[in-house]
Formats: structure tokens, C-alpha cells, sequence
């Protein structure tokens, strides 16, 4: 049967007497209906921290320094930074009231002048945002116009699924090519996976997983993308080990075999695709799911609330152009020809380090400029290539005015002595063999009440970093703690009912939001229990 007509007389049959499409998001009912309660604790958060730096101009310049810190005061930015964000769920306003508290302390109210300005102007920052932000943005952007990533999921799919355990080895398989994480990983594998999946009776529940499991843990597992970036610059000059953002990206690198949640994550959804985990593991909704969906091949629960996602899976191709192949392959040919391949080679073979980044800054813009000759080659408009470009541009603008502000927040917590006061006060008490579980657990509880994995590393990063180097200063101790971080971030994301890739994983799927959330919750749990264990295995046996 006709995958379409398949899921004419499953998906489309509503099941609580209300189609589908009509649904909302259960957490986008709640913060955009006026007074409510996520609406009132945003507002409540926002007034109180304003509160707070109005306050704190009457004092601004009278906090007395202690050498080369202010005491207790020094942790006050990042601390309220991260209290805000638990509290508003929402890092953007409390990064900036984080920053403008580092003002008052310091007594540099101007704080645009005096911390934004020079943050953002610096050639590492440059080069984030125009080169790898932009770029990478604007290739997905291109592919969205192309067709050519889901002309390649069809080719592929047609290839590979003869039953339920290769469908979602399929989606396994997507998730791991259209590894770049967050929005644009989830709707490109949850669109082109989910109607093979439809047609073998895998349980949206199951497919959800999988799409949200294969996202974010895998691209900071495959870093060909934006996430050793944005990282490399949020722990520059925070140690001696990351004097630089290109000293970041390296140690990004290095610590990928320590990303024990990423491993778990991808390993443990590859095992249930093939369905060779024990079922005590699985969780009872994530058993009663499958044995629904094989048995009487109903694909949601009685009840339950699919969503719909027609305007996120699909494609904006112009009429008339015909998505090849080529239009997949020829970017991605120039980037591992051009910088990927060469740089593991160096890297990783010749054992050289110098100007690993040279290479592989001017390949994305080569990656782009490829897509866009192609496509125009193929008879598209430059107008709806540039269109494409610019769409996916936009997709990277919050990341950008996130890392603005955290690097910002960097600055002001070098400028009112952050990392000296924590060296002073707690450097000799906490046990390193504690430190990396603690900081993945604190990444997970950031990055669930927030909903984002980068808004956690913006907030967090710049205070780990320092703290493990006052605990242990040891090249393999701080490996562990930056690799505990990037791993508690993705878990507490992947978790979280309020992420975007958590909503648009149920939403690519046609999964139950909150279904979604209950059935993964005991894999993900499963994966972060197992990294933390490792972690303080690792720092009692080695360090």
C-alpha cells in the first residue's frame, strides 16, 4: 500500500474527536495566554532582576575590591544569569541582566561601551558569526530550496528498509548525516524518516526517540559544524589551556572520546533500533508503544494529541526544478575535499596542529557558494537561491545574539574577578573525583528548565572552566569536566517538554508532545547514568 494512503488511515484519524493540525504545543498554550503561569514567572523574573540593577546603581562603584576580585559580589552576574534563566526558562533577557549587574559592580554602567562593544567586535567573534554561523545556516537554507538532502533520504530509504527494525535503522542513519543538531537535524530526519517508518508500524513514540536522540548527541559526537565553534568561543581565556577560540575548537576536539552521554545516547538508540536492548530498560509507555503499534498498527495512543508538522516538512523547491543527488553530494564533496579531509589528515595522521581552522573557514564559504552554483546550473533563480541562503541565515540568529551576550557575560566576569573569588573560596574544598558529575548534573537542570543546550554552555562554561583548573589543574581532569558539561547540556535539552528540538521531534514524527517526553525520558536517563558513573570512575582511577 501507498505510504500516503497508510497514513490517511492511521494518522489521520483523530482520536479525540479533534483533528490533529488543531492542536498546540501544550507549553506554547501556556506562555502565550496572557497571565499565564510561564507568562507571569518571565514577567516576575524580568521585574526582579531589573530590580536588582536598579538597586544597584545607587551602590555602582562602591562595592569594595578585594585584590583582584570583590568578594562574594564577583559571582553575583553569572549566578543571577543562571537563577534567571532557571526561573524565566528564557536565557537571552537573563544573560543581559547578568551583564548590567557586572556593570554596576565594576562601576562601568555603560555597559554597550564597555563590555558588549569590545566582546562582539574581536576577530574570534567575527569569525563565528560571518564564516561558520552564517554559512552553515545558508547551506541548510539552500537545501530547503533544493530538495537535495530529502532527494537523498529517498534514495537512500528505498535501498535500505525491508521491516520495522531497518526503519528505524534508517532514521538512526539520518539522524547521524543530518547530524548539525537542534531544529533543522530534527525536521530533516523526522520528515524523510517518518513515512517508511509509517508503512513498517513503528510507534511515533519510537520514531521520536530516535529523531530527538540522534540530534544534538550526535552532532557534538560529528563536530563538522557549528556547535566546536560556538563552544571554542565561550571557553576562550577562560584557562590557560584555551587562551584563544581556535585553542577551544582543538580541545573540543580532544575530549570527543570523553562525550560518554553523546556515546551512550547514540549507542543505546542504535541498539533499540534494532530492538537488542532489554525490554526492562525501555520504560512500561515506551514497551506499550511498540507492542501498539506491531499489534493493531496504531501508531499514536487512544487519546493522545498528535501534531501536526505539514509546514515543517514541506519543501519550498521552486516549481519547476528537479531535486537531484548532486545537489546533496556537490556541497558536502567540496567541504570534506576542501577542509574536512585534509584537516584529519593533519590533525589526526601527520599529528600537526597549525592553522587547523584557515582551511576549513574558507571550504564553508566554498560549501555555499558550490550549492548556489549548482542549483542555478540546474535552472533555479539566483533570487530563490539567495532566498534560500537567507532563510537559513535567520534559522542561526538566536544562536548568534546568545553567544554575543555570553561572551559578553565572559568579559564581565574577567572584569569583577569571577574566577579568582571561586579559585579562593572553594578551590581546596570540593573532591575532584565529584567535579564532573556535578557539573553534568547542573548542565542537565540548566539546560530542562531552559529548553536549551547553548543558552546552558553560555551561562555555565565560563565558570566550569575556571573551577575545575582551581580543583585540578591536569590536562585530563579538565577534559573530563568539558566533556561533562557538553554532555549534562544535550541530556537536559534532548528532556526537556519545553526544547525546540523536543517539540519539533513530536512535531516531524506526529508523536504526542508529552508522550514523546515520557517515553524517552528512561533511555535518556539510562545514557546520562551511565556517563556520570564513568566520569568519577575515571577521575578515582586516573587522576
Amino acid at each position: 500500500m501507498p505510504v500516503s494512503q497508510q497514513d490517511a488511515q492511521r494518522d489521520d484519524v483523530p482520536t479525540t474527536g479533534t483533528p490533529p493540525s488543531s492542536e498546540a504545543p501544550p507549553d506554547s498554550q501556556t506562555s502565550s495566554t496572557p497571565g499565564g503561569p510561564s507568562q507571569r514567572r518571565r514577567w516576575i523574573g524580568i521585574g526582579v532582576g531589573l530590580l536588582l540593577v536598579a538597586a544597584g546603581v545607587f551602590f555602582a562603584g562602591a562595592v569594595p575590591q578585594q585584590g583582584d576580585h570583590y568578594g562574594f559580589w564577583s559571582v553575583v552576574p553569572p549566578l543571577v544569569a543562571i537563577v534567571l534563566a532557571f526561573w524565566m526558562r528564557e536565557v537571552v533577557s537573563a544573560l543581559f541582566i547578568g551583564v548590567a549587574l557586572g556593570g554596576v559592580i565594576s562601576g562601568k554602567l555603560n555597559v554597550v561601551q564597555e563590555f558588549l562593544i569590545p566582546a562582539i567586535g574581536t576577530e574570534d567573534f567575527a569569525l563565528i558569526l560571518l564564516v561558520y554561523l552564517w554559512s552553515l545556516g545558508g547551506l541548510i537554507g539552500l537545501w530547503t530550496r533544493t530538495g537535495g538532502a530529502m532527494r537523498f533520504a529517498e534514495w537512500a530509504g528505498e535501498r535500505l528498509v525491508r521491516g520495522p527494525r531497518s526503519a528505524k535503522f534508517f532514521a538512526w542513519l539520518m539522524g547521524l548525516i543530518f547530524h548539525q543538531g537542534g531544529t533543522v537535524s530534527t525536521v530533516l530526519t523526522g520528515a524523510t524518516a517518518r513515512p517508511i517508518n509509517d508503512e513498517q508500524d513503528v510507534a511515533h513514540e519510537e520514531l521520536a526517540y530516535m529523531v530527538d536522540s540522534t540530534a544534538s548527541p550526535a552532532a557534538t559526537l560529528i563536530p563538522f559544524n557549528v556547535w566546536p565553534i560556538y563552544i571554542g568561543g565561550l571557553v576562550a581565556g577562560t584557562i590557560p589551556l584555551f587562551e584563544t577560540a581556535e585553542d577551544g575548537i582543538g580541545f573540543f576536539f580532544s575530549a570527543l572520546p570523553l562525550n560518554f552521554y553523546a556515546i551512550f545516547a547514540v549507542l543505546l538508540t542504535l541498539l533499540f533500533a534494532w530492538e537488542k536492548l532489554p525490554a526492562g530498560l525501555l520504560g512500561g509507555k515506551m514497551r506499550a508503544a511498540r507492542r501498539r503499534a506491531r499489534q493493531a498498527g496504531r501508531l499514536n495512543r487512544a487519546g493522545a494529541s498528535p501534531m501536526a508538522a505539514d509546514e515543517l516538512t514541506e519543501l519550498d523547491v521552486p516549481d519547476g526544478y528537479r531535486p537531484g543527488l548532486v545537489d546533496f553530494f556537490g556541497p558536502l564533496g567540496v567541504l570534506l575535499g576542501v577542509a574536512i579531509i585534509p584537516y584529519l589528515v593533519t590533525y589526526f595522521i601527520l599529528g600537526r596542529t597549525e592553522d587547523p581552522l584557515l582551511p576549513i573557514a574558507g571550504a564553508f564559504v566554498l560549501t555555499v557558494l558550490a550549492a548556489i552554483g549548482i542549483a542555478l546550473a540546474k535552472g533555479m533563480a539566483l533570487q530563490d537561491a539567495i532566498d534560500g541562503f537567507i532563510d537559513g541565515c535567520k534559522g542561526v540568529t538566536i544562536g548568534a545574539i546568545i553567544l554575543a551576550l555570553a561572551v559578553t557575560l565572559k568579559e564581565v566576569a574577567s572584569e569583577v574577578g569571577t574566577a579568582a573569588y571561586v579559585t579562593a573560596a572553594v578551590g581546596d574544598v570540593i573532591v575532584p573525583a565529584a567535579l564532573p558529575a556535578l557539573l553534568m548534573v547542573l548542565c542537565l537542570l540548566i539546560a530542562f528548565a531552559t529548553g536549551t543546550s547553548w543558552g546552558t554552555y553560555a551561562v555555565v562554561f565560563p565558570v566550569a572552566m575556571p573551577l575545575a583548573w582551581t580543583v585540578l589543574p591536569e590536562p585530563f581532569f579538565i577534559t573530563l569536566c568539558f566533556a561533562a558539561v557538553v554532555g549534562g547540556a544535550v541530556m537536559g535539552d534532548q528532556c526537556s517538554p519545553i526544547s525546540d528540538t523536543t517539540i519539533l521531534s513530536s512535531l516531524a514524527t506526529g508523536c504526542d508532545l508529552m508522550d514523546h517526553v515520557y517515553t524517552q525520558l528512561p533511555l535518556a536517563l539510562l545514557a546520562g547514568t551511565l556517563a556520570a558513573g564513568l566520569y568519577t570512575l575515571l577521575v578515582l582511577v586516573f587522576v
